[in-house]
């Protein structure tokens, strides 16, 4: 059996919202790695989140002051179950992000990213998979805040599943 991996973005607490919601939570828990692609804002979410997820991935964002930015990177690159994975919170601009990630990140399997709070899922060139969760607290012009859980496995990233956050 793999590794369940959690994979969010822009949490933005306590300016998007008060507090991850219970799902995202339940989600933490489930999880043996959890990923954060920047926009903490504040350093408790990432006390909390170290001491409660099983291990903990993470990187800052533009929004993320020098407290944040003293104790995580701006690129985290790791290896779970044979997957080669980077991540970073801005990619720039969607048009040509394929190619451009391909030429930073020649050397991994998946880039998971940030920023835009746009879900994203696609295919370099070169067959790198590039993901980003949305956000979980600030959905801004899209449909419902978002999250991904995916599994790696033997090499492989498995069921990678984009979920909504539920309004309550």
């Amino acid at each position: 059996m793999g590794s369940r991996l959690l994979i969010i973005a822009d949490t933005h607490v306590p300016k998007r919202a008060r507090r991850l919601p219970p799902q995202v939570w339940d989600e933490v828990d489930k999880a043996d790695v959890v990923f954060h692609a920047g926009d903490w804002v504040t350093i408790e979410l990432l006390n909390e989140l170290e001491d409660r997820a099983q291990r903990l991935v993470g990187v800052y964002g533009n929004n993320d002051g020098p407290d944040l930015r003293e104790r995580l990177p701006e690129v985290a690159r790791v290896g779970i179950d044979g997957v080669r994975l980077a991540m970073i919170h801005e990619t720039g601009v969607a048009a040509g992000r394929e190619k451009r990630m391909d030429a930073a990140f020649d050397d991994v399997d998946v880039l998971v990213f940030g920023h835009s709070h746009i879900p994203w899922d696609t295919t370099t060139p070169a067959g790198m998979r590039l993901l980003n969760p949305g956000s979980p607290t600030d959905r801004r012009r899209q449909p419902a805040c978002t999250y991904l859980t995916a599994e790696a496995e033997g090499g492989a990233l498995r069921n990678v599943r984009l979920h909504e956050v539920a309004v309550r």
